[in-house]
């Protein structure tokens, strides 16, 4: 009891939500809101409003955390993305609509390079004129913002997801010449930053 108390270590903001903190700023930079939705997701939301088709292997109980049925018999999920937001969003505001969703995700995935929960963020815009360029714009200016850099050479990659159309994987040029270190802006190299496209009509 008469012990001099030991001098406690001051906390810290953990890195992820550090970097949600500076991607929810850099969006609403760009005009964006966000929304956000349940980790427990109906299946409706989570597959079928998406345009993800009953027999789709993202359905299957190796991809996906079932719950128990409810006493109606709907099925429940932990969310596998953040897209039941965009679902949820539109069927609660008219457009025009400029919200990202920022959240945990889970999928039946762990290994040296996965893990069953992890975080995703994406952006939705529903207007009357929006057209691939302006995603393209909004993808390098976040870049530019994100990684602190004056320019960046973005490469779109034909790719499928069922409630985008077009769909596209954006990669971002980048060096990796030098050992335990990338650049971006320039370079011989990409990095992958996630998949993209036109909500499906």
């Amino acid at each position: 009891v008469t012990l001099p108390a030991r001098p406690v270590a001051q906390g810290t903001v953990h890195p992820i939500s550090q970097v949600l903190e500076e991607v929810t700023a850099i969006f609403a930079d760009l005009g964006f809101a966000v929304a956000e939705g349940p980790d427990v997701e109906y299946d409706d939301y989570n597959f079928t409003k998406l345009n993800i088709p009953p027999d789709h292997p993202a359905r299957q109980m190796h991809d996906t955390f079932y719950l128990a049925p409810q006493a109606d018999g709907a099925r429940h999920v932990l969310r596998t993305h953040t897209s039941p937001v965009q679902v949820r969003t539109m069927l609660a505001q008219q457009p025009p609509i400029r919200i990202i969703a920022p959240g945990r995700t889970y999928r039946v995935d762990n290994d040296a390079t996965h893990s069953p929960m992890f975080h995703q963020i994406e952006a939705l815009v529903v207007d009357e004129n929006t057209h691939l360029g302006h995603l393209k714009w909004v993808v390098e200016e976040f870049c530019k913002a994100f990684f602190e850099i004056e320019s960046v050479e973005l490469r779109g990659r034909p790719s499928f997801f069922p409630f985008t159309e077009p769909s596209v994987e954006w990669d971002l040029r980048c060096d990796r010449s030098v050992a335990g270190r990338i650049e971006f802006g320039r370079g011989n190299d990409w990095l992958e930053l996630g998949g993209s496209g036109m909500v499906h009509p």
